[in-house]
This record gives structure tokens, sequence and C-alpha cells, in this order.
């Protein structure tokens, strides 16, 4: 149901308000997403024209194979896992009130790696979808780490929240380059692909492994909306205005932790890609609460997505990290942007 609400240039959507602007933006990027997912179906070794998409023309075995069984799961992975880590990234940035925070610098990545680094070392057999679980359980304890030591004061947290998060970060980063140099070395080889980021493992199987988890963070996701814009004024200011603190801090630190472990769990960490998306999402349309996490998740997933079609489509027989492809294809656009920003603030 869609009703708007005069006055106040939004409109109430499923009970989300947001003005018409962002949804009017949300959906020039998700058709952006759609083209691009679409376009990644032809970027292969086996060579699938657009037209042979049509329902009319059909595909030949080993096309079908291709589309159906690698490239479409590929990209859906791809584009729901970008978008889980750059929501995570616009999350932490207005809970920390610090533009460059993501799941990694607060250590929550990194938990969630080290618990999967170690359920692969030490279980070896378990089952794929066993471990989205282990990488929640990795980050939660780091969640709750940081929860607990942030918990005895009402508001000025931020700040101590972000340097004991970059300080649990080092120590679990140790931890984990300790763990792959005595790892056996097949292993220690795969880890560092998956740590580089990647898709190669990315099918159905991930993509289902993945989906209940994204689901499980989407009622977090909606509360934590207006908590976020609440406590992108400041915490002084949030809890003046009737937002417990605590509550608020643990509901997003949780919404991260789900967000952040389904996602590295099939594409590895994708450094930089929580900080860089909910940027250029904010130079695109500057918004906040709930509008904020669907644009930069948006802008996530597409960037992903386009750094694995440029991964594909350099035509080698190993194909770059997708961790690689991102920072190439993300970096420049990012400097562009910041660069836009600044004139944009002189003129």
């Amino acid at each position: 149901m869609t009703r708007r609400l005069d006055g106040y240039g939004l409109w109430r959507v499923a009970g989300l308000e947001m003005r018409r602007i962002d949804l009017g933006v949300a959906l020039v990027l998700l058709g952006v997403a759609a083209a691009l997912i679409v376009g990644s179906l032809t970027v292969g070794t086996t060579p699938v024209a657009l037209g042979d998409l049509m329902p009319s023309s059909g595909l030949d075995d080993a096309q079908h194979y291709a589309v159906l069984s690698l490239r479409l799961p590929r990209a859906l992975t791809g584009f729901l896992a970008g978008a889980a880590i750059a929501a995570s990234g616009a999350m932490l940035q207005s809970l920390t009130r610090n533009p460059i925070a993501d799941p990694g610098l607060l250590g929550l990545a990194q938990g969630s790696l080290l618990a999967i680094l170690l359920a692969l070392i030490f279980l070896p057999s378990l089952p794929q979808g066993w471990l989205p679980l282990i990488g929640c359980a990795g980050g939660l304890g780091v969640a709750l780490f940081l929860a607990r030591l942030t918990a005895q004061s009402r508001s000025g947290d931020a700040l101590a929240l972000l340097l004991l998060g970059l300080a649990v970060e080092t120590t679990l980063s140790a931890v984990t380059s300790v763990v792959i140099l005595y790892a056996p070395t097949d292993l220690s080889f795969a880890i560092s692909v998956w740590l580089a980021g990647s898709l190669y493992q990315a099918g159905w199987g991930a993509l289902g492994a993945m989906l209940p988890w994204l689901a499980l963070s989407l009622p977090l996701l909606f509360v934590a909306g207006p908590m976020l814009r609440l406590l992108e004024l400041g915490e002084e200011h949030a809890h003046a205005l009737g937002l417990g603190l605590r509550g608020a801090r643990l509901t997003v630190l949780l919404a991260t932790v789900l967000l952040t472990s389904a996602a590295v769990t099939v594409t590895g960490p994708l450094v930089f890609l929580g900080i860089m998306a909910p940027h250029i999402a904010g130079f695109l349309l500057p918004s906040s609460g709930r509008a904020r996490l669907l644009l930069s998740g948006l802008v996530g997933g597409i960037f992903v997505v386009a750094a694995d079609c440029l991964s594909r489509g350099l035509g080698t027989d190993i194909g770059l990290p997708i961790g690689l492809c991102l920072t190439l294809l993300g970096v420049p656009v990012f400097i562009v942007t910041l660069r836009l920003r600044m004139l944009r603030r002189t003129l």
C-alpha cells in the first residue's frame, strides 16, 4: 500500500517513510542492477549473445549450463553480498559518525572470517550451509565484546567503539595470518584466494545458504533505520530524543553481523566496499535512515556485479580476484565522486 504524506514530501510504502526522490533514485539503481545482471549472463568463455537469452531463441546445452547453472547464481550472489556489505558499512558509519567505518574496521568481518577459517581447517567435511552460522557466531562474539566494553556510559562511546574495533581487528588479523601460515599448503592457497575476494564458488547452493541470514537481518534493518537517523545527530541528541543508546547500538551491531557473515562466507571480505558504496550513494542523493541503507545496498550490489563482469571479461585463463577488480573499478569512481563533492561545496 502506498500513501502520500502531505506536507512532508514523503511516501509511505509498506510502512517505510521515504521521499519520492529516494524511491526514484532507488528504482533507477535497481534498473541499472538488473541490466548489469542480464549483461553478466553474456560474459565468459562460453559465447552467449543477448539475443540468445530471448525465449524465442533458446540456448544449447553448453549455453544453458553456463547461464543458468553458473552465471545467473553468481551474479545474484554477488549483488546480494555487495548489498549486504554496503548496507553494513552505512549502518556503522551512522553509528560511529565516522565516514571510514565499515565491518572490517570494527573487526566484525575479521571475527567472521577467522571463525570460518578455523572451521575449514578443523572441520573440512562440514556442509557449506553451516558456514554462515559459524561466521555469524564469530562476528557476534566481536559485536558483543564491543557492546560490553562500551555499555557503561549512555553517550560519547562512538569514538571508543571505533578505536576498540580497530584494536580487535588488528589482533584478529594477526591471528588469521598465523593460522594461514601454518595451514596445509593447498588449504592455505585456497583461503588466500578467498580472502582476496572471490565468486568462484558462488552457485545456487551458496545463494541458498546466504538467503536465510539475509532474511533474518531484514527486520533488524527495518527497526534500525529510524535509530540511525537519530544517531547521525549525535548520541547526546539521540538520547535526548528518547533513543535507548545501548539497545540501538546492539541492534545495529547484530544487523551488521548477520549481513557481514552471510556475505563474507561466499565472497570473502571485499575490502573497502563498505566504505566506498555509502559515500557514492550519498553523492548521488544525500539521504538518511532506511533510504540511505537502501541506496547504499543497491550501489554496493551494482559494483560487485560490475567487478565480476570485469574479472570474467578479461579473457584470461585465470581471472582476477573479485576484490582486486572491485578496487580497480571502484576506487577511481570513488576518487572522482569525492572530487566532485568538494567542487560542489565550493560553488
